[in-house]
């Protein structure tokens, strides 16, 4: 509603809810900070789980900053905001997301506490983003360069961050599985490393134990062998990968064909075998023991296919015959007749087996292949799923440590080394903005003390020890050992993470806070303003 002359003039429709100024920033903060503490409990190898339950009664038991917000239902657009934060984390380095989301609700929660001390949001703002210039410059300073071919080194870093997951207790063996698949799977372009996850497939499967874990250097098609006939175990396959049917192809128009005689049907039935018949004699000439059609197979077909011993699976998913292509080194062909010998792909082993209560196609021991496959295995459905979140973890952080060499300790140590550090350099700005980068200093010190809290130790004690420890000269590596309660050296204990996940955490929280900092009006629409207070 504004005024004109004294008479109102309407410009929003009515049931629009409008919160301005000092109303709008706190109503955003809180909402942001309510969204921080829902995960901050879950920071660290202490940390705690969350039981989330679906509308549909779905339970799902995880300490996943990523899945946690991704699951729960949040309707305030701050809130929706601090969210998005935690999905880049997680699409752009995959870890780090309760980190990203802690950071951003303790740099809004000190900001407040500067507004209300008359320090304008504008100001507040710049403070932020030189302390992110700034950071980004102490960070590449403190990290280290690492050997990407040191498997040590990356499997440390695949450890740390399944330390504070719920099976925490085999993060060694999916270190060496992720470690292993990422090694396997990396293509060196000119100067840089490629790594796509998306050629890492994982199933899931319940029974037997976490420990029977395993990585298949090759791919698993959850499929069956086509036809009863058929081999179910081929040795030195000779693969042939189809994305035609084998069927008799339907004319492009509707046709009508007269049969007079039962000479004639017999001539036209048996002209259709012929032409299926001439397609298993072609891969039979290629020496094709092995077929994959991603699409259907004659009945007929399948016969004559099982007469040769040809192990065939139909139906397979596009996304499966790439991953195929690329383990075996095979092409995939269209037509039949248009297959050479270099299209034919190589495994040392194709087998269908009997995994829980469901038949899968194994193709293993291919030579140096570019897709691999990870089968998971765990007593219960809850524990599967947490493992599938714990090694997505483990593989994008080597994937990371691969792509930019360059690691930090963990347990808080960098934190506090940037905060100090962070200190020194605004007392180089001056004014209202060394105020703003103060606090900036002081919310990254929120991960230190969180994982001290989650610990069961006392937070102020343990954070004035780690600072006086970095004070002292080479104590830049010091953190929290959460098994002591004392400060310790992160990197001889092997807690190292990579500098692209604090990096982009602390860049994605400064953005959102911000953002958030910067609104002074919220103008909700009627019908959606319900059930977005804070």
């Amino acid at each position: 509603m504004a005024q004109l002359s004294g008479v109102p003039i309407i410009i929003l429709k009515e049931g629009t809810e409008r919160k301005q100024g000092k109303d709008a920033q706190k109503n955003n903060i809180a909402a942001a900070k309510a969204v921080a503490e829902a995960v901050r409990t879950t920071l660290g190898p202490k940390g705690m789980d969350k039981m989330l339950v679906d509308s549909l009664g779905d339970v799902t038991i995880t300490n996943d900053g990523a899945t946690i917000l991704d699951t729960i239902d949040v309707e305030h657009p701050a809130a929706k905001m601090i969210v998005e934060v935690a999905k880049t984390q997680d699409n752009k380095v995959g870890d780090g997301t309760t980190t990203s989301v802690i950071i951003s609700g303790e740099l809004l929660n000190l900001a407040q506490e500067l507004m209300e001390q008359s320090v304008h949001p504008t100001i507040i703002f710049r403070g932020y983003r030189k302390a992110l210039v700034q950071s980004k410059e102490i960070l590449k300073d403190l990290a280290q360069k690492i050997d990407i071919n040191n498997e040590k080194t990356l499997i440390k870093v695949a450890e740390t961050s399944m330390n504070s997951k719920l099976i925490a207790g085999v993060k060694n063996n999916f270190a060496h599985i992720a470690v292993k698949a990422v090694n396997q799977i990396k293509e060196k372009r000119g100067d840089n490393v490629i790594i796509d996850l998306d050629q890492i497939q994982i199933i899931k499967k319940e029974g037997k134990s976490l420990f029977d874990t395993s990585i298949i250097e090759g791919v698993i098609v959850d499929k069956e062998v086509v036809h009863p006939m058929m081999p179910k175990s081929i040795k030195d396959a000779k693969i042939a990968l189809i994305s035609s049917s084998l069927e008799v192809e339907k004319t492009e128009f509707d046709a009508e064909i007269r049969v007079q005689t039962p000479d004639q049907l017999n001539k036209f039935l048996e002209e259709e075998a012929s032409m299926l018949r001439k397609r298993v004699i072609k891969l039979k000439e290629l020496d094709a023991n092995v077929v994959f059609c991603q699409k259907g197979i004659d009945d007929k077909a399948q016969n004559f296919l099982a007469q040769e011993n040809i192990l065939t699976v139909r139906r397979v998913k596009k996304s499966d015959m790439e991953k195929l292509a690329r383990a075996t080194n095979a092409k995939i062909v269209n037509n039949i007749f248009d297959i050479t010998n270099s299209d034919i792909g190589k495994a040392g082993k194709v087998e269908e087996k009997k995994i829980g209560d469901d038949s899968m196609i194994f193709v293993s021991g291919c030579s140096d292949p570019k897709a691999v496959s990870i089968l998971i295995r765990a007593g219960i459905e809850h524990v599967v799923d947490e493992a599938e979140r714990m090694l997505h973890d483990a593989l994008s952080v080597v994937k990371a440590a691969i792509e930019i060499p360059y690691i930090l300790p963990g347990g808080g140590a960098s934190e506090i080394e940037l905060a100090k550090r962070l200190r020194t350099f605004a007392r180089s700005i001056g004014g209202r903005e060394q105020l703003a980068i103060e606090i900036y200093a002081n919310a990254l010190e929120i991960i230190p003390k969180t994982l001290v809290e989650n610990a069961g130790y006392n937070p102020v004690d343990l954070v004035v020890e780690l600072r006086s420890k970095h004070e002292a000269e080479n104590g830049q590596s010091y953190g929290i050992n959460i098994d002591t309660g004392k400060p310790d050296n992160m990197i001889t204990l092997g807690v190292i993470e990579p500098l692209t996940i604090l990096t982009q955490a602390i860049q994605s929280a400064t953005e959102v806070a911000s953002m958030i900092l910067k609104i002074d009006d919220v103008i909700a629409s009627s019908g959606l303003s319900k059930g977005r207070e804070a």
